[in-house]
């Protein structure tokens, strides 16, 4: 299985009206080609979401989670969504020795639900909500090297059918968001993300580690507030020798936001 990492969007945007309506008609359209580029059909899929962070990394470990309406102030009907995908418990163990057998500290959450870093991009990539999911927390501190090494940990996982997926934004500011002075900000970061994303794998892992140092990092991702990148760092890890590649991207409110491939 290849990995990815993908943009979620903003809350539940692709089940609503915007303005102006079609904002996020080509990142939808993107979301929904996934699965047809597939080498087959995942046996399961492992989601690291912008959207839980812990302490040390957890895993969710029900056998049928909940949703978990983490979005505010959009219309009713989005707060009655669903996605009714089942856990797989084994699965989450897996994971959990995976990462603790190379010293990053794991464990089962056999509570936890699905956020909408989950089920709203999968409501596009797989409708029919019949393949396993588990996700991934992020750890706390956000820092790119662990992630990295948790996604090399988690590399065996794809010969066996499993899809690893990262799930965030390539950008995301929410002062920029609609502010035309973050179009040329947003589009020189991406441009170097996209330079070391396809870089030779060791320099890619070294590119992304520090990417603090891009040219207006802190402006598309605030200092602290960079959890919607990290996800791209476990993906990157679990690519292994595997080559990355822009598979979409796209100018959404004034910024442009991008998609990533590792074979």
């Amino acid at each position: 299985m290849p990995t990815y990492f993908i943009p979620h969007g903003a809350g539940p945007c692709f089940f609503m009206d915007w303005n102006p309506p079609h904002t996020w008609d080509a990142m939808a359209a993107f979301l929904k080609s996934i699965a047809s580029q597939l080498p087959e059909r995942p046996r399961a899929i492992v989601m690291v979401s912008a959207h839980w962070l812990e302490d040390d990394f957890r895993i969710t470990g029900h056998d049928r989670p909940e949703l978990i309406f983490d979005y505010y102030g959009f219309p009713e009907h989005t707060y009655q969504l669903s996605y009714p995908a089942p856990g797989q418990p084994e699965l989450a163990q897996q994971v959990a020795d995976l990462l603790n057998a190379q010293g990053l500290a794991a464990s089962v959450d056999h509570e936890r639900g699905y956020d909408h870093g989950m089920f709203i991009p999968l409501k596009l990539m797989f409708p029919a909500a019949d393949i396993p999911v588990i996700q991934l927390s992020l750890r706390r501190g956000l820092d790119p090297q662990k992630h990295i090494q948790a996604g090399k940990a988690l590399q065996s996982l794809r010969d066996s059918g499993v899809l690893i997926v990262g799930s965030g934004m390539s950008f995301h500011n929410m002062r920029g968001y609609g502010d035309p002075r973050f179009t040329p900000i947003s589009a020189a970061f991406d441009q170097w993300l996209t330079d070391a994303v396809q870089s030779p794998p060791e320099a890619r892992n070294q590119q992304l580690q520090y990417w603090a140092q891009a040219p207006h990092a802190y402006s598309c991702h605030p200092a602290g507030h960079e959890e919607h990148l990290i996800p791209l760092m476990v993906v990157a890890g679990a690519a292994g020798d595997g080559v990355g590649e822009q598979v979409h991207s796209s100018v959404v409110m004034e910024t442009t936001i991008s998609a990533y491939r590792f074979n």
